[in-house]
Parts: structure tokens; C-alpha cells; sequence
């Protein structure tokens, strides 16, 4: 069975790469090496899946290899919490582009397989915070990953999260908006990577990139639905933002401004404490 599963891990590894266009050796090597079965419970397991009757089927066994296929497997099936599908996050960690003894801050960590994925990414020199409100899914997190001595869960709310000098900070349910506190937990060059959705469900995968001058070249990384992050549902900036989906598409977004300024027609949502703009980003490095 033990070769058996390692096969199925190695083929789902690079069956997600194949999905997300990428070639990524570490990703790969992190996909076909962390246990997904371990942050599921035990099987058998139900799959989120628009075609069934009721949105979920359930496999046929307990067998692990039943998960090693590219599903939406449900953590929490009465409140809508699912482990994310594999080959978006191969894709978007292909494009966050974490090095070996990187700090990452993951928020809505889930039962934290994504936050193992990343502490492989990051290596034994790195380090990773996991960060889940949900008692009940925190709790089964800090059990899944005690084999990563390098990741750390904290049971708290990651909108108010007070912290500085991360490399990356990695979202993983919907937001209105990108609270000050995250901006400000990242170090010179650092990233940001979230959902910015509405509760109707237009949203965007937003990756955003510390620049020389405080601002954050943004790049759009696709159409995603995402569970909405906890104390980060706000109905005013929930119906701003829907207004402003509606009115342009998100590629149109070029950067994320935080220096105060009166709304412009470079403005593609803009607020008192940000503003999400079509303007071009200021270079990362000063020319020589």
C-alpha cells in the first residue's frame, strides 16, 4: 500500500502542475511529499461538487489514494469549509514564488495542508504562522502539522492580526478589502496574496508586491469564489466593491496605493484608507 500511495501522491503532484501550467520542481516535490490525508479526517470523504444532487458526494473508501485527484473535499460540510482546489493553489504559489528560509503568515489556514505545502516550500530555516479562527479546525491543524517543527498555529482572528516583517502573507478566505494590518506585517519585499470578493460572489485573486515607494504592484491572478473571511464582511465596502466589479473588470487594477489622495479617474476603487488604481506601479528598484 505504502508504494501504492506514493504513486498516487507522486501522479497527483504533477497531474496539479500540469493544471496550473507550471513546472515547478519544489512544488512538486512539496505536492507528492505532505500527507493530504492527514488534514482531512478520516474517510470516507465528502467532495464538493456543483453535478451532484446535493453539492457533495462521498468516495468509495477510505483509501487515501480517493484524495489524490484534483476534488474540493469538505472540512466542515454545514458551513460551507473546504480544503481549496489543489491546482488553484499550485498555481498561485507558483506565482507567489516562496524561497527556502522565507516568513509566511497564512490566515484562514483551514486544517493547515496549504500551510504544509508552504513550510516545504520554505525549508527548515523558514517559517511559517497558521492562523484559523475556528477553534475546531485550529485545533486539527496544530495536531496535522506538528511533523513541521517550522510551522506554528494560532488560534486568533487574522483580520486584527498585529505583526511585522513577513515575506508573504497568504489569505485564504474572501475579503472585502485589504485591512491596513496586513500591508503593514510585511517587510520591504514583501507579498501579499488574497480573495477580494464580494458576498454576491464576483471576486479576484489579488497578488500584491511591496514597491520602492510604499505602493504595491498588483497582479490579478484569475475569477475565484472564496468562503468570506471572518470580521472582514463589511455591507458598505462589500457594496462598494461589488459596484466597482461591476463597472470595470479586476485587470484593469495595476496597483494598491495607501498615500492619501482625492478619487481620480485612475481610481478603480477607491477609499479613505486605499485605493486600488489602474495606474501603473512605480518600478521596485531606483534606476542606477
Amino acid at each position: 500500500m505504502s508504494d501504492l500511495l506514493d504513486v498516487a501522491r507522486l501522479f497527483y503532484a504533477k497531474e496539479l502542475l500540469a493544471l496550473a501550467g507550471n513546472r515547478n520542481p519544489a512544488l512538486l516535490s512539496a505536492f507528492a511529499s505532505v500527507p493530504r490525508e492527514a488534514f482531512l479526517g478520516a474517510g470516507p470523504w465528502r467532495v464538493v461538487s456543483e453535478q451532484a444532487p446535493n453539492g457533495f458526494w462521498t468516495t468509495e473508501s477510505d483509501d487515501p489514494r480517493e484524495i489524490y485527484h484534483n476534488l474540493l473535499v469538505a472540512l466542515d460540510e454545514a458551513k460551507g469549509v473546504n480544503n481549496g482546489l489543489p491546482s488553484l493553489w499550485a498555481m498561485l504559489l507558483d506565482r507567489l514564488g516562496l524561497r527556502p528560509g522565507e516568513k509566511v503568515l497564512h490566515l484562514g489556514c483551514g486544517t493547515g495542508y496549504y500551510s504544509a505545502i508552504m513550510a516545504e516550500l520554505v525549508g527548515a530555516a523558514g517559517a511559517i504562522a497558521a492562523v484559523e479562527i475556528d477553534a475546531d479546525l485550529a485545533r486539527r491543524a496544530l495536531a496535522a502539522l506538528k511533523p513541521w517543527p517550522q510551522a506554528e498555529v494560532l488560534e486568533t482572528d487574522g483580520s486584527t492580526v498585529s505583526a511585522t516583517g513577513y515575506d508573504a502573507l497568504v489569505v485564504s478566505a474572501g475579503a472585502s478589502y485589504p485591512p491596513r494590518a496586513w500591508l503593514d506585517a510585511l517587510g520591504p519585499d514583501g507579498r501579499l496574496l488574497f480573495p477580494l470578493t464580494t458576498v454576491e460572489g464576483p471576486g479576484a485573486m489579488v497578488l500584491a508586491k511591496r514597491q520602492i515607494d510604499g505602493s504595491f504592484a498588483i497582479d490579478i491572478l484569475g475569477a475565484v469564489k472564496f468562503i468570506g473571511f471572518t470580521g472582514l464582511r463589511d455591507s458598505d465596502a462589500n457594496a462598494r466593491l461589488l459596484a466597482a466589479f461591476r463597472n470595470a473588470p479586476a485587470r484593469e487594477i495595476k496597483t494598491l496605493r495607501c498615500d492619501a489622495h482625492a478619487q481620480e479617474p485612475s481610481c478603480w476603487l477607491h477609499s479613505d484608507s486605499f485605493c486600488l488604481s489602474r495606474r501603473e506601479a512605480t518600478p521596485k528598484y531606483a534606476p542606477a
